[in-house]
């Protein structure tokens, strides 16, 4: 359920120098890169946008379904209102039509415009309803604008009312000063953009208002499961952080996680924490940080999350049947 690509269209529109906020391919080497203007740039193998590509390296890892959600930098949340909501619009029935061309073996997610709320909730109700894609991949902030702000309240509470989940995915286009060195702006930047954005959901009262929300943090949750206890105590000893009706860790369950820790012994204390019904399987393809197949993350002995038959079908498809309605449910339609 944590797949990336740049539909086909798009890759066209890049070639053809019609890209939205000046994305442009470089293509001096052996493989294409996609550059933003910002500065930010990564490699565009085929199976980030061809079909077939895409399910021939499926077959290579196991993978017999998979949502589709656009490659965070496509987000444009810095883009004029009226762009961002045409690259929003291209991106989303560039993966519907990914998921009809995909043999039955995608599902997508939209992307939103969320710089402009109301056409974020017009395009939301559009992807499900005219597209059928199965809910959004959003930021956890919006250039700033968290998710838990009041003004994107409305693009929460359509999700909520239309019965699909938000995926919660970090973004940049260029690195962070303080994380600029080391590759930090991924490795630390993006599981603590996550964290940050969930405990704001919490404290903030939101999910107290939003019961029926369903969320799903990629990167096994970022921070948060592993610094739940440090939310506790402040929750207990100050003012400000006690927004929300129980104890941060009350509301772990209230999210989804994914597999994504990069550490089996991670994943098995994730799977303890918060339950195998909550993490969903997930490899971040095709970028780099990606984690592979389930079975590579899950480890060998003794390092492995030793899973029973039932936690393994629940983190390997059931969860993700439930919560996108994937081929592979009977409800998928």
């Amino acid at each position: 359920m944590h797949a990336h690509v740049v539909p086909p269209d798009l890759v066209a529109a890049i070639r053809a120098g019609d890209g939205p906020d000046g994305i442009r391919l470089d293509t001096t080497g052996a493989q294409p890169w996609v550059v933003h203007r910002q500065g930010y740039r990564y490699p565009l193998p085929e199976h980030f946008h061809d079909i077939s590509a895409r399910l021939r390296h499926m077959d290579s890892t196991g993978v017999s379904e998979a949502v589709l959600s656009a490659a965070p930098p496509l987000f444009l949340y810095w883009a004029e209102r009226g762009e961002a909501l045409d690259a929003a619009r291209a991106v989303n029935d560039g993966i519907a039509r990914m998921v009809r061309d995909g043999d039955g073996r995608f599902s997508g997610l939209a992307t939103l415009p969320l710089q402009d709320p109301d056409a974020a909730v017009a395009e939301l109700h559009r992807a499900v309803s005219q597209l059928g894609l199965r809910g959004a991949e959003v930021g956890p902030h919006a250039e700033g604008v968290p998710l838990d702000d009041v003004r994107l309240r409305p693009v929460l509470a359509a999700a909520q009312g239309l019965g699909v989940p938000l995926l919660v995915h970090p973004y940049y286009v260029g690195a962070v000063p303080e994380l600029a060195d080391y590759y930090l702006t991924n490795l630390l930047g993006n599981p603590w953009q996550t964290a940050v954005c969930a405990a704001r959901l919490v404290l903030s009262g939101t999910l107290d208002e939003l019961g029926g929300l369903d969320l799903v943090l990629v990167h096994g949750g970022g921070h948060l499961p592993y610094q739940i206890g440090r939310l506790d105590h402040g929750h207990r000893v100050r003012p400000e952080a006690q927004g929300c009706r129980q104890t941060p860790s009350s509301y772990l369950r209230r999210f989804h996680y994914d597999t994504l820790t990069h550490s089996p012994r991670a994943l098995r204390w994730l799977v303890d924490l918060v339950g195998a019904d909550r993490v969903v399987f997930g490899t971040d393809t095709p970028f780099d940080m990606g984690g592979g197949a389930l079975v590579e993350q899950l480890g060998q002995p003794p390092d492995t999350p030793d899973l029973d038959d039932h936690q393994l079908e629940l983190v390997a498809h059931r969860n993700a049947d439930r919560l996108f309605g994937t081929p592979g449910d009977p409800a998928h339609g």
